[in-house]
């Protein structure tokens, strides 16, 4: 039996014996006072199901009710060459295997950082697709198969008009997913890479955001001059909250300078 981890939705292969995640027992993230807890994906599909929300015509948001985990989004993105996944939720159910099938199936699956490499790959298996992940995060990777594909250097184009670019700061593969619509100036999709305050009025860029640790100014300095270089002005942020449209690049620049202050 696979476990699941339920504090960060991890899952691990069958030969995994040990009795701590991880993932949760590195520094950025954290194990429960409580403990350690275990669960499995039929226990799971038990209790929790799949929520599709469409964001616009080419954008869907999937989430897990109720809250299971880290309680991140995953998104589904519609293109015409192929349809990409980006990020994962430890659920896939077949509601959601046949809503994606019936928009034409996955072409890849890509990831901000290691917190969401869940259950990855009973997705590509299922979609019979790739799966693309920073080699600066291959350490995090705990259950490695044929269908991950580890990519390097600064950017790689996949097709049409969707790019993967690494960011770093957060997990040094940290990266976004860039897509030049339905924002003419371009959307991000950025997992956690930035996170967006509630009030939507301000961008944090952390070590670790649970723990609350800063990364020294120098990393965000590199950062931002990374982020100068990329055409965009709305965001979709790892929370169904997080979205900003149209102003995302001024509310960043003015949190960087804000901090750096």
């Amino acid at each position: 039996m696979r476990k699941l981890c339920s504090t960060c939705g991890t899952l691990y292969p069958t030969w995994y014996s040990s009795n701590d995640c991880f993932i949760c027992n590195e520094e950025r993230q954290y194990v429960p006072e409580e403990g350690q807890i275990w669960t499995t994906q039929e226990e799971l599909s038990s209790t929790h199901k799949n929520k599709l929300i469409s964001i616009n015509h080419r954008l869907f948001e999937i989430a897990i009710e109720p809250k299971f985990a880290i309680g991140q989004r995953a998104f589904l993105v519609l293109s015409e060459s192929g349809n990409v996944l980006w990020d994962c939720v430890p659920l896939l159910d077949e509601e959601t295997i046949r809503f994606i099938s019936s928009k034409g199936g996955l072409s890849a699956i890509a990831f901000s950082h290691p917190h969401y490499y869940s259950n990855m790959n009973d997705w590509a298996k299922v979609f019979d697709c790739p799966i693309y992940i920073h080699q600066a995060d291959e350490q995090y990777i705990m259950d490695k198969s044929e269908y991950i594909h580890l990519w390097e250097g600064e950017e790689i184009p996949l097709w049409d008009d969707l790019k993967l670019v690494n960011i770093g700061g957060h997990f040094e593969g940290s990266s976004v997913l860039l897509i030049s619509e339905p924002s003419k100036k371009g959307v991000i999709l950025c997992g956690d890479t930035m996170y967006l305050s509630p009030s939507k009025n301000h961008f944090a860029l952390m070590y670790s955001y649970p723990n609350r640790m800063p990364l020294p100014i120098s990393e965000i300095k590199r950062i931002k001059q990374r982020l100068d270089t990329l055409d965009f002005n709305s965001v979709y942020g790892f929370y169904s909250y997080q979205n900003v449209i149209g102003t995302a690049k001024e509310i960043l620049e003015a949190s960087v300078k804000r901090y750096l202050r």
